[in-house]
């Protein structure tokens, strides 16, 4: 059985419930016909907008029934996603300064508090920064906060309506005079503050299930409908054709469309075909650009996704999905603003509420857009504030996207870039997710039909994976239209290969005006190759770390460990050969992002005394839990040409490994000015 990572720690008891009934009229189970119900994603505006047949007074009545916990839905009410819409009941407030309403078992799936239905306690609700608890007849009561987002957390053995293209409902906006003037419309108007917001959730055994497969799709990222096509084929297709993230369903890490908001609903439409409910994060490439300032920076977003933030329970993990980016507003001269990776220091505020009621035994997952470390060093500026937050949470892990990398990183490695940034030691294990869209969806065209899009730092477009059974974690990542199996990319890195890869990027530098130089065979090497005892097998393992191992066997020799090319606690190595040499070869002929690094990257000596001939390497790869994959690959050793070297070339290399360029050590990640 594979290793996964032990849910360790003391159970503590959870907090006491904070709602209190609010003054006045309560909501009620029986709504008149000036109620209306309101989309998660537009945030039920008509219905808090007190249109309809006017003020509706629904009297002193009583709360309803205890909550009974999780039920059996009975016959004619199947467990499973079920469409639905947070409701909004229309009519004043009996307190405007207090939004109230009731989390409630929505028994007839009608999206509706009917007569009978009982509320459910203790579940909490959130105005985006403090966090109550329901009352034993669901009630809740929090402060407004001006324009805001509530949102409910599902518990486990519940689940939350999902809309027509099966994205969870549980949010409300309210924006009484909505947003500013943009170029991608944000929130209408919702008007005063309606009766109340109630949130329905239904009963779900399996989101109760301590196992748990739950993914997380990083960077979709289409700038168009052709590229929305590209991720329909490749790994939505992939996904669709899975069944076992049902109950947890899909986390999307944001950067789900590039810059053109246009695009919401047509990736909404996308991930419909999903096995299980969707929710979306928003990243860099999602926000309004024209926004005066953070404020407003995601309001389209709220209109078609909802909550920028939030949590959720499965079985016995709670998932929290933060957005760490900071808009600075579009320029006084109308120009793209930047941004900064930040943890506002509302959501902070929230997220300590947040987990003020989650046993501390519990698993915790963080994902946010931008890691909060990388390989390359500290992403999010105050990623020392978060974790100090999560401290007491034995079995937490971050999960991110933006890099388009794959990255495993392990809580305790030490690396320099940490070290000055203030971070002498990863406290919790670091996940960067891949990307749905590779590298942005460069390249040439394979034989699917998609781009070839190989990430920067060598790993083909995919998606994570998290897997839990209530004691233990683990991760996988699963390669575009590839089988599970299908874990490695391998290629011969070797002076020749070096030659021709200079020449490749100076024709690039040059701005490719020239015929392309013809592709590299990365399974090619020469005989002087083999015999400079340089020359290595360069297999870049998405499941590598450094509690991961990679052997080696040529010719059915016994198997040889390789070694990791970039082991923690050293300094950052860039160079040709710590470059993944099969995305870096198809990069620089077809287009796409190069890095001269890679977290895991795993490399092997090729004998000196190999011969002239076609020669066959089986790779065994285990990942950090014990999950073995093994491939194998053929690679052939041809006649030294007569044609020496450059003298360039030679120069070049004095340095036992190759120059050491000095690329931009960023990813080509966002416009420079508003589209």
């Amino acid at each position: 059985m594979a290793r996964g990572i032990t849910a360790t720690g003391i159970s503590v008891v959870v907090a006491s419930a904070l709602a209190v009934a609010p003054a006045g009229a309560q909501p009620t189970g029986e709504l008149s016909s000036g109620s209306l119900s309101g989309s998660a994603g537009g945030g039920g505006s008509a219905g808090s907008s007190g249109s309809g047949d006017g003020p509706v007074d629904p009297g002193p009545v009583d709360p309803g029934p205890v909550d009974p916990g999780p039920v059996d839905p009975g016959p004619g009410q199947p467990e499973g996603p079920y469409e639905g819409s947070v409701e909004v009941v229309s009519g004043p407030a009996a307190d405007p300064q207090t939004l109230t309403g009731r989390v409630f078992d929505d028994a007839n799936r009608n999206s509706q508090l009917d007569e009978g239905e009982a509320g459910v306690a203790g579940v909490s609700v959130s105005n985006g920064v403090d966090v109550v608890e329901t009352d034993a007849q669901g009630v809740y009561s929090l402060p407004v906060r001006g324009n805001f987002t509530a949102f409910v957390t599902q518990p486990a053995g519940w689940q939350v309506p999902v809309d027509q293209n099966n994205f969870a409902q549980f949010s409300f906006n309210h924006y009484p005079e909505g947003s500013p003037t943009l170029r991608f419309p944000g929130v209408a108007p919702t008007g005063d503050l309606p009766a109340a917001v109630n949130f329905p959730l239904a009963p779900w055994r399996d989101t109760a299930a301590d196992e748990q497969s739950c993914v997380f799709a990083a960077d979709t990222q289409p700038k168009n409908l052709a590229e929305v096509g590209y991720a329909r084929n490749g790994v939505v297709a992939d996904l669709a054709a899975r069944e076992d993230y049902s109950s947890c369903g899909v986390l999307l890490l944001g950067d789900n469309v590039e810059n053109d908001l246009s695009l919401n609903e047509a990736v909404k439409e996308l991930y419909s075909e999903m096995n299980g409910p969707v929710r979306a994060l928003p990243g860099n490439h999602d926000m309004n650009f024209d926004s005066p300032g953070y404020e407003n920076s995601v309001d389209t977003f709220r209109r078609d996704f909802g909550a920028p933030y939030f949590s959720y329970d499965v079985g016995q993990t709670h998932i929290v999905a933060l957005f760490n980016l900071r808009y600075n507003g579009v320029t006084a001269g109308g120009a793209y603003g930047g941004y900064v990776e930040t943890i506002p220091e509302e959501q902070l505020e929230w997220l300590r509420n947040d987990l003020a009621t989650v046993d501390r035994s519990k698993h915790i997952v963080v994902a946010s857009h931008a890691p909060l470390v990388n390989y390359r060093g500290v992403v999010t500026q105050n990623a020392a504030a978060l974790y100090e937050i999560l401290a007491p949470f034995a079995n937490a892990v971050t999960v991110s996207g933006h890099m388009h990398t794959v990255e495993n990183l392990v809580a305790g490695e030490v690396r320099p870039a940490w070290t000055e940034a203030g971070i002498p030691r990863l406290p919790v294990d670091q996940i960067v997710a891949g990307a749905v869209s590779g590298s942005w969806n460069a390249g040439a065209l394979n034989e699917n039909g998609l781009p070839y899009a190989y990430t920067p730092e060598g790993a083909e477009p995919g998606v994570l994976t998290m897997r839990f059974d209530g004691t233990n974690r683990s991760e996988f990542y699963t390669a575009r239209n590839q089988p599970q199996t299908k874990q490695t990319l391998t290629g011969i890195y070797s002076y020749s290969w070096d030659d021709w890869a200079r020449a490749a990027k100076a024709w690039r530098d040059a701005g490719a005006a020239a015929p392309a130089p013809e592709e590299f065979d990365t399974s090619t090497l020469t005989l002087a190759d083999v015999q400079t005892g340089r020359s290595t097998i360069s297999t870049s393992f998405y499941g590598g770390s450094t509690r991961a191992n990679v052997e080696f066997s040529i010719n059915g020799e016994p198997s040889a460990p390789g070694f990791l090319n970039q082991p923690a606690g050293d300094p950052l190595k860039v160079g040709w050969q710590h470059a993944e040499v099969v995305s870096t070869t198809h990069h620089l002929v077809h287009g796409g992002t190069l890095f001269y690094s890679s977290p895991h990257l795993y490399r092997y000596a090729i004998p000196e005394d190999l011969e002239v001939g076609t020669h066959t390497v089986t790779i065994t790869a285990t990942d950090r839990y014990g999950v073995v994959s093994t491939e194998t690959f053929e690679f052939t050793v041809l006649p030294t040409p007569e044609a020496p070297a450059t003298p360039q070339a030679r120069q070049a290399r004095q340095a036992p490994d190759g120059p050491q360029p000095t690329p931009d050590l960023s990813p080509e990640d966002g416009p420079q000015s508003q589209p």
